[in-house]
């Protein structure tokens, strides 16, 4: 098969991989219908994270079922499936209080490597959830999505307690956190302020439910979001970067007693103790148990409520899959979706 491989920063290369097989019986073997490049894989393509020699990349996948291990039960070959960027039993007591990206058997699908047209699914009862039927081919794209974004900024906005009569302010343009905000307007939220200073990205944010853009950062970021709501600060903040500077800003943006949902895969963040003891305010997030909801955002997205698959911009053979990573990497493209 073709697959993507990482050999340096900068240095990504479409390659023949050996295809994959089953190992473990609770394992699947599904053919990609379409993967993408992630904010995330941008880190090491950076070389922010150094990769320890060629390392495949990639971790959200949909696609058909090919091949099923001997203890499989719910899936069979020809099925449609979404899964999340972490493989989960959903059985450990972890998953079953709903924080499937903690399972104490997890794997992380990035060490699989899913920008490629085969990918072995490890624990595939728990972590592979199949559509009702062969979706259209206009709604892979969402489905897509709900494999890590918007699985994540569902989360994010669950994490910030987002909901009816709550304003919402998003840190972070990217796809997460524009889902973040498509998130929060699907829970009720009454008012969602986006934190953005691409033309594109507010408009697509405004077609989420943004009813506010605000194009500061840092100390002016917070003054206007406190501007915007009385001088109280939001009731709910979604940080979808992962940098000092976002989450700064993201619990500073907060009024006492609000939450604070942090899903930005985090590098050199450090919170002074003072900020935080001040600060009143809630925090949770990590990586998001998207397993949780994928039952529920499939549901929406084939019933055309949601259409998530709007943050890819631009769609590329997976054999151009280096230049996807460069037109993130310069912002030209918000997320970009691979075709194997």
């Amino acid at each position: 098969m073709r697959g993507a491989v990482l050999y340096a920063p900068g240095d990504v290369r479409v390659e023949d991989r050996q295809d994959p097989r089953i190992i473990e019986p609770t394992d699947a073997i599904i053919r990609l219908s379409a993967t993408c490049i992630c904010g995330s894989d941008l880190w090491p393509y950076r070389g922010v994270d150094r990769p320890d020699g060629p390392m495949p990349m990639g971790h959200e996948y949909v696609g058909t079922v090919e091949e099923v291990g001997d203890q499989v039960t719910t899936l069979r070959p020809g099925q449609f499936v979404v899964g999340s960027f972490w493989a989960s039993d959903n059985t450990c007591e972890i998953c079953r209080s709903g924080y499937q990206s903690g399972c104490v058997n997890r794997v992380l699908m990035g060490t699989v490597g899913t920008q490629s047209q085969l990918a072995r699914v490890p624990l595939a009862d728990g972590t592979l959830v199949a559509t009702p039927g062969t979706p259209d081919a206009d709604l892979v794209p969402s489905l897509l999505a709900a494999s890590d974004v918007l699985g994540t900024g569902w989360f994010a906005a669950v994490a910030a307690d987002a909901g009816p009569g709550r304003t919402v302010a998003v840190v972070g343009d990217g796809a997460v956190g524009l889902c973040g905000v498509l998130a929060a307007r699907q829970l009720g939220a009454e008012r969602v302020i986006a934190v953005s200073r691409h033309a594109p990205r507010q408009e697509l944010a405004r077609h989420f439910g943004a009813t506010d853009i605000v194009t500061e950062r840092g100390d002016a970021g917070v003054e206007r979001i406190k501007e915007l709501t009385n001088g109280l600060g939001a009731h709910s903040v979604i940080e979808a970067v992962g940098t000092q500077e976002s989450m700064v800003q993201a619990i500073r943006s907060t009024r006492p007693g609000g939450h604070v949902g942090f899903v930005g895969v985090s590098h050199d963040v450090t919170l002074p103790g003072d900020l935080l003891f001040d600060s009143l305010v809630h925090l949770h997030g990590g990586p998001a148990p998207v397993r949780q909801y994928l039952p529920e955002l499939i549901e929406l997205i084939c019933a055309r409520a949601i259409d998530p698959g709007r943050v890819f911009d631009l769609t590329l053979p997976l054999e151009e899959a280096a230049e996807g990573y460069r037109a993130m990497d310069e912002r030209r493209a918000i997320k970009v979706l691979l075709q194997p």
